[in-house]
């Protein structure tokens, strides 16, 4: 993603002089007693409605923010000197249990003819190109309050991750977690590293970050399980058969992309980064294999050439990692904009719904998942999960009412589509966007292609209310400029009372 983008159009005439804190202080005095009942029902939340281990993220910076796509933006990572604390999130969650909570809900929604003023002349703007939708929600009562072209189409970039999100959150559970095991062959002796399709797996230990499965606690508990049976030398395959079909996403090799493999180690990257473009490896599997061997070899365990091969269901499990929650893995997907979790999330989700795990099933599953949550389909496709296809379509109707269904108290599981979503001047892809804007207000996915530029997620406006929104441009030519131009139009809703 790029660097820090400051809007270029004033900011909206009624808040002028508003600043961050005062955006947040205000909606905090609502949202914290509409937030009351989801908290106790979502949880491990802290007393502010936000996920604990979200905030500590966000605090921490830890995560660098990354590039959506093609790297027709400048990237933008790693943690900025002097960079503040981020605030609670309770605004952003404000309003969730609107429909349960017994609170004063008499400050009505924003008015749609207000909206309109105060949004149709941003969007109309030279730099978001000749075509655009837009949709905005009221997301205690699901009521549209402003929408243009919002049940067309558009290429949505990388906002399809909130898509995948919830169809696998809806699939597998938030609790779901990815196993990568060694199994022992009965009648061979063959060890088998069996992939999961765990795109989180590292073989970085502590320095990779984050409580991820590691290839060297599995490599050193092998070893172990082996030595008790006094075996010292093996025969070393690896089997990827959970998945099936092309491994290489249709745009060809990229470095926003690693070929999809059940089995692969910090992404198949070359270099020591966790977010964001990379050179990667041609064969994930192989070189996953190769570095348990060596981390085998180094636990006295020495190992043949690995080569690929499929365990049989009489192969004895000998040692098994396992992912973070599913919860987790959303979130990480989210906020930096992940494509391999991304793919590896729709792979998982096509298996959980019948569908072979490849980029094929993946979609099919996903539009299936949606269906059967009773959202608007029409007009939308799907052809991966990452939305680096730009033959995926998207609806600004689709994106909202996805961000409404995460933040229903009866469906608590999905909540990480918004939890994960990068918080405005903090975390993720928007760490160093809206820094004189809407900062800690806004959550939202961006989405970045050649000619395409979106946004879409939450924002707490000058009442206090929680809304969902989706802008969607198509035919823009400079990316810096649009980009720039939706952020000046989520920051002009963030300000709006628009009465």
């Amino acid at each position: 993603m790029t660097r820090a983008l400051r809007p270029r159009s004033p900011r909206p005439p009624r808040r002028q002089a508003a600043r961050t804190w005062q955006y947040t202080a205000g909606a905090a005095t609502a949202g914290l007693a509409l937030a009351a009942g989801v908290v106790t029902a979502a949880g491990p939340w802290d007393a502010n409605g936000q996920r604990t281990a979200e905030r500590d993220r966000a605090t921490a910076l830890e995560r660098p923010g990354g590039a959506d796509h093609d790297g027709s933006a400048a990237a933008g990572s790693g943690t900025a000197p002097g960079t503040r604390p981020a605030p609670s999130a309770a605004p952003v969650l404000a309003g969730l249990d609107a429909r349960t909570a017994a609170v004063d809900t008499r400050t009505a929604p924003p008015g749609g003819k207000a909206l309109s003023g105060a949004l149709g002349r941003l969007l109309g703007a030279s730099a978001l190109g000749g075509d655009h939708a837009a949709a905005v929600v009221d997301v205690a009562t699901g009521k549209r309050l402003y929408g243009t072209e919002a049940g067309k189409g558009f290429t949505p970039a990388s906002t399809t991750k909130i898509a995948t999100a919830v169809a696998a959150l809806s699939a597998l559970g938030p609790d779901h977690r990815l196993t990568t095991r060694a199994a022992l062959e009965p009648d061979t002796g063959e060890l088998v590293l069996v992939g999961g399709g765990d795109p989180t797996l590292t073989a970085r230990g502590k320095a990779g970050g984050g409580d991820w499965a590691d290839l060297r606690t599995l490599a050193a508990d092998t070893a172990k399980a082996l030595h008790k049976r006094g075996v010292h030398k093996v025969t070393l395959s690896y089997d990827t058969t959970l998945y099936s079909g092309p491994a290489l996403h249709p745009i060809g090799v990229n470095d926003n992309l690693a070929p999809v493999s059940a089995l692969t180690v910090d992404e198949g990257r070359v270099n020591d980064s966790v977010s964001g473009p990379a050179h990667r490896v041609a064969d994930p599997a192989k070189d996953a294999a190769g570095k348990y061997a060596a981390f085998l070899k180094d636990a006295g365990i020495a190992t043949t050439a690995p080569g690929p091969s499929k365990a049989s269901t009489r192969a004895e499990t000998l040692a098994a990692v396992s992912s973070p929650p599913l919860s987790a893995l959303v979130e990480r997907m989210l906020t930096n904009s992940d494509n391999d979790i991304a793919e590896a999330l729709a792979r998982q989700t096509a298996l959980a719904s019948g569908e072979p795990g490849s980029f094929d099933g993946g979609a099919r599953a996903i539009s299936a998942r949606l269906t059967k949550l009773g959202l608007p389909m029409s007009g939308a496709a799907f052809h991966d999960g990452s939305g680096l296809s730009r033959d995926d379509r998207l609806t600004a109707d689709l994106l909202t009412a996805l961000l409404v269904t995460a933040g229903d108290p009866g469906r608590p599981g999905l909540r990480p589509v918004l939890t994960g979503l990068p918080v405005a001047g903090f975390t993720g892809t928007l760490t160093h966007r809206y820094t004189d804007g809407a900062a800690g207000v806004i959550r939202a996915k961006t989405g970045t292609l050649t000619g395409v530029n979106t946004l879409a997620g939450t924002v707490v406006d000058a009442d206090g209310r929680l809304l969902a929104f989706a802008f969607l441009a198509s035919g823009t030519t400079d990316p810096l400029q649009a980009q720039a131009a939706l952020d000046t139009t989520a920051t002009a809703l963030a300000g709006c009372g628009c009465r």
